[in-house]
């Protein structure tokens, strides 16, 4: 049996400043251990939405949480605004007090094989948590030309070794069409040097991300997200961002500085003429990160990054 562990849990629903009464929203259910924590604290005065793209990981929720205060939502968090809309509480309400957002995957995702989302086990090359979408991992490895491959696995997996593991994806696929999980890793095996295969990181493990983020419009539906979730947010609110890799990161540092940030007219200018107001505080200064005893009991953990803002 799998069991998922949420990172952060507790430095996460510490920094949300949750109340009995609280209004809470989970944009990224997953595992569900995050929503737990919030439900340990708002209680049955309280209100949970839980949000996620992914049928498998509500319908899990579903069946251990049935709780009339317990909404559920199976819709990407970029659309967090419409669903606040037509099923946040109250009824039609979109103002909440808290929301969380962990990108990272559950064990259960990463450990499901009809999926694919991991290259520690042999499956079908998919990595689409939302079964309805339409673009696979099989489909960008056999179908994308060599420079959007390279671009791709560049750009969203900071592999140094982009071109080289692109030319031979493109090689192999001439010969069979690439299939498997375990057939991804054995190309990419051949394109990484020997030296560089005996690191901290699996060989696989960059360009496995590319894959994810591409296939699952990870960043762009970031970016979509953290502007309504501080639009949905009541004064006092706060957003809790919990990111595992740079690129990720740094999107959240850059809009919620940006959403800090108050006039931007040229120091020179007597009057404001931007008329720019900043929309939240800042909470972490720099992110927190786990623990040396987290990452020893939950190593999945060890890149994970938490921000919070606070709406004003």
């Amino acid at each position: 049996m799998v069991i998922h562990k949420p990172v952060l849990l507790k430095e996460s629903i510490e920094r949300l400043n949750l109340k009995s009464e609280s209004i809470a929203v989970d944009a990224t259910l997953g595992g569900g251990g995050h929503s737990i924590g919030m439900l340990n604290i708002i209680g049955r005065s309280g209100k949970l939405v839980g949000i996620d793209q992914d049928t498998v990981a509500v319908e899990n929720f579903r069946q251990k949480n049935s709780a009339d205060n317990v909404i559920l939502v199976k819709d990407n968090f970029a659309n967090l605004k419409n669903v606040l809309t037509e099923f946040g509480p109250p009824a039609g309400g979109e103002k909440v007090d808290a929301i969380l957002a962990d990108l990272g995957y559950s064990s259960m995702q990463l450990e499901d094989t009809g999926i694919g989302m991991s290259f520690l086990q042999d499956a079908p090359l998919d990595m689409r948590l939302d079964r309805d979408g339409k673009l696979s991992a099989k489909a960008v490895v056999n179908t994308y030309s060599q420079g959007e491959l390279s671009r791709l696995i560049k750009n969203f997996g900071e592999e140094r070794f982009a071109s080289i593991i692109a030319k031979r994806i493109v090689d192999a696929r001439k010969k069979k069409e690439i299939e498997t999980t375990t057939d991804l890793v054995e190309i990419i095996n051949t394109a990484i040097p020997e030296k560089f295969k005996h690191g901290k990181l699996h060989p696989a493990t960059k360009t496995f991300q590319a894959l994810r983020i591409e296939v699952n419009h990870e960043l762009e539906v970031l970016e979509k997200f953290i502007p309504q979730a501080i639009e949905a947010l009541n004064p006092g609110g706060r957003l809790a961002i919990i990111s595992f890799h740079s690129l990720e990161d740094r999107i959240v540092k850059d809009i919620f500085r940006t959403h800090a940030r108050g006039c931007i007219c040229p120091a020179d200018f007597p009057i404001c003429q931007c008329g720019q107001m900043a929309k939240v505080k800042i909470i972490t200064k720099k992110p927190v990160e786990p623990s040396v005893e987290e990452i020893a009991e939950n190593p999945r953990s060890r890149s994970a990054k938490l921000r919070v803002c606070e709406k004003l």
